[in-house]
């Protein structure tokens, strides 16, 4: 396990100390312990949230059948790439 360096300050009214603090001790852990497994917790969940797609299997059909479709340029990205042709090279 490694130990924790990194700080992080935090005022809070009192009685939302006294609701961690209350629970931390329902855990059997300290108020600090008690927030930042919460916070974790809590952080993950919106990771997750936020970072996954859903859809039904009809849009994933239809996503995976317009992958699946071969590539064809539009005349805004054919224009595009032409007034860059001569200024980017290659490696």
């Amino acid at each position: 396990m490694t130990a924790a360096t990194a700080r992080f300050d935090l005022k809070l009214k009192e009685d939302e100390k006294k609701l961690f603090s209350e629970a931390a001790a329902l855990m059997g852990t300290t108020t600090a312990g008690f927030v930042r497994t919460a916070a974790k917790e809590k952080a993950r969940a919106l990771i997750e949230q936020e970072t996954r797609v859903s859809m039904s299997a009809r849009d994933f059909a239809q996503f995976a059948a317009a992958l699946d479709k071969p590539f064809a340029a539009n005349k805004a990205l054919d224009e595009a790439l032409k007034s860059v042709r001569g200024s980017v090279r290659r490696a």
